[in-house]
C-alpha cells in the first residue's frame, strides 16, 4: 500500500471546447513592463489605481532588464550642467542602486548611467509587489474589444489559456505598439530595416587593458568583413569595479513576424559569438579569457509604432520646441541605426532640451488609449532621439497621470494645466516661472568625481 505522505491521487481532464477565459478588472491595464510601462504602473498605483501590468515576456522588466542594454541614458542633460530632466521612477531607483553598488555614473556629452541589470530587475518586482499591482507575464495580445476607439477589455493568450482584462483605460508600452495594432488603430513602420542588438555580458575580462573606445570602433571597421561581423563599430560598456562588461557590437533585424523572429534570435546570438572571436583576437589583454555570462533578449529599437496625433518631426527635436502639451524632454542625441556600415548620431549643444507632447502618445482615434516608450509617434530621426530610457519613463508617468485625470472618459478632455502641474518636475517649469525642480526631487550622481567612459548605443 502506497505511503499516506507519499500518495498523489490524480485526475484526467479535457478541455472544454469552450473554456471561458480567466477573468480581470482593472481601472487601468498596461500592456508592456519596460521602464515605461514600470514607471506608468508605479505612478498609477501612488495615485489609488488598480493595476494590471501585462508582459509577453515571462519575466518583468522589459529590454531594461533583460535585453542587457547595460545604460540609463537620456536621463540627464548634456554638460557642463547635465541638469537631470527626468525624475520619478529613477530617484528611488538610483537611491536604492547606489547603496548596493550596482549603478555607476558616466561623464561625457552627458550623463550616462551604468546598471547591474539583475539588480534592476529585481527593484522593479519588488515595487510590483509592494505596490499593489498584479502582474501577468508570457501573455500576449490576443483580442481588443474596441468600440469606437475605447477600448473595454483585451483578452491575452498565455501557456495557462486565455485572460481577459477589462479595464476603464490603457497603456500600450509593447514597444512594438502590440496593443494599438490589435486594437485596429493605425501604426507606422519604416520602409527599411532599423536595427537591433544583441548584447552579451562578458566576464573573466581584465579592464586594466581596455581598448580606447576609438581604437575599438576603429578595429572593428577595419576588420568586420574578416571577423563576419555585419555591425562595422563598437561599444563596451565596463562595469566600474567588476570584471565584466556589455557589448553592444551587433546589427540584428527586428521583424514582426514571428517566425522570422526566432531565425533573427538566433542569428543575432550568431553575430554575438563572432564578436567574441574577434575580442580575443585582436584584444588579448583585456579579452583573451573573456567568457559570455548572459546573451540578451533580442533588442529592438524601432519597429512599428503608433500613428498619433501628431507625429514629432526630426525638426522640432533639432529645433527644442516646447509643446504646451509636453509630458517628456531629453537632450539624447538623434541616433539612427538604419544602415549596417554606420549610424546617424547628432549631438546637440550644452543648453539643448527636446520635448515629446501628449499629442504624439495619443494613438489616432483613441478615446482611453495612450501609449509610452519607443512606440510613440515620431518619425525615424525624431524616434530614435526620444525612445531611450529617459524620456521613455516621463512619458509612462505622464501616461498614468493624463488617464488617472481622464477617470475613464475621454484623454482629449483632461485640462492640460491640470497635467502639466503634475508632471512639472519631467518637463521643466513654464516660460519665465523658476527654474530648478521640486524640492521632492533631487539628483543622485555624484558629479564631484570622476567617471568611466560613456558611449551611446
Amino acid at each position: 500500500m502506497p505511503h499516506e505522505l507519499t500518495e498523489v491521487r490524480i485526475r484526467t481532464l479535457t478541455k472544454a471546447p469552450s473554456a471561458a477565459p480567466e477573468q480581470l478588472s482593472a481601472d487601468l491595464c498596461i500592456v508592456g513592463a519596460g521602464i515605461a510601462g514600470m514607471s506608468a504602473a508605479l505612478t498609477a498605483a501612488r495615485l489609488g489605481r488598480r493595476v494590471v501590468l501585462v508582459d509577453a515576456l515571462p519575466v518583468l522588466g522589459g529590454q531594461c532588464a533583460n535585453s542587457l542594454i547595460g545604460l540609463f541614458c537620456g536621463v540627464y542633460g548634456n554638460g557642463p550642467e547635465y541638469r537631470q530632466l527626468t525624475y520619478g521612477i529613477f530617484d528611488p531607483m538610483f537611491a536604492a542602486l547606489e547603496k548596493t553598488g550596482d549603478l555607476s555614473y558616466n561623464r561625457r556629452h552627458t550623463i550616462t548611467v551604468n546598471y547591474d541589470e539583475t539588480a534592476v530587475g529585481r527593484w522593479m518586482e519588488n515595487q510590483v509587489v509592494d505596490h499593489g499591482i498584479v502582474p501577468v507575464t508570457g501573455a500576449s495580445v490576443f483580442e481588443v474589444e474596441n468600440d469606437g476607439g475605447h477600448l473595454r477589455a483585451v483578452t491575452f493568450a498565455t501557456r495557462f489559456g486565455l485572460l481577459r482584462v477589462a479595464a476603464d483605460s490603457f497603456i500600450d508600452a509593447s514597444g512594438d505598439a502590440a496593443l494599438t495594432w490589435e486594437a485596429g488603430l493605425e501604426c507606422r513602420v519604416p520602409e527599411r530595416t532599423i536595427w537591433g542588438s544583441q548584447q552579451v555580458r562578458l566576464e573573466n575580462l581584465d579592464p586594466e587593458f581596455a581598448p580606447e573606445p576609438a581604437e575599438l570602433a576603429r578595429r572593428v571597421n577595419d576588420k568586420a568583413a574578416e571577423y563576419g561581423l555585419l555591425r562595422r563599430d563598437g561599444l563596451a560598456f565596463f562595469f566600474p569595479g567588476r570584471d565584466t562588461a556589455v557589448m553592444n557590437m551587433t546589427h540584428v533585424e527586428a521583424p514582426l513576424q514571428a517566425v522570422e523572429a526566432s531565425a533573427a534570435q538566433l542569428r543575432g546570438k550568431e553575430q554575438a559569438d563572432r564578436v567574441l572571436n574577434f575580442l580575443h583576437a585582436e584584444f588579448p589583454a583585456a579579452f583573451g579569457r573573456a567568457t559570455v555570462r548572459l546573451y540578451g533578449f533580442p533588442g529592438r529599437r524601432q519597429t512599428r509604432w503608433i500613428a498619433g496625433e501628431h507625429q514629432l518631426t526630426v525638426d522640432e527635436v533639432t529645433d527644442g520646441v516646447r509643446f504646451d502639451d509636453a509630458v517628456a524632454r531629453t537632450a539624447w542625441p538623434i541616433e539612427l541605426h538604419d544602415r549596417p556600415e554606420g549610424y546617424v548620431w547628432t549631438q546637440f549643444d550644452a543648453d539643448h532640451v527636446h520635448y515629446v507632447p501628449l499629442r504624439s502618445i495619443t494613438p489616432r482615434g483613441a478615446v482611453n488609449l495612450l501609449a509610452a516608450g519607443r512606440c510613440v509617434d515620431g518619425d525615424a530621426a525624431a524616434l530614435s532621439s526620444v525612445r531611450v530610457m529617459g524620456p521613455c519613463a516621463a512619458m509612462g508617468e505622464a501616461a498614468a497621470h493624463a488617464l488617472d485625470l481622464a477617470d475613464g472618459g475621454p484623454v482629449a478632455d483632461i485640462d492640460l494645466a491640470q497635467l502639466r502641474e503634475r508632471i512639472r518636475a519631467n518637463i521643466g517649469p513654464d516660460e519665465g516661472a523658476a527654474t530648478g525642480a521640486p524640492p521632492s526631487f533631487t539628483s543622485s550622481a555624484p558629479l564631484d568625481k570622476e567617471h568611466a567612459h560613456a558611449a551611446h548605443g
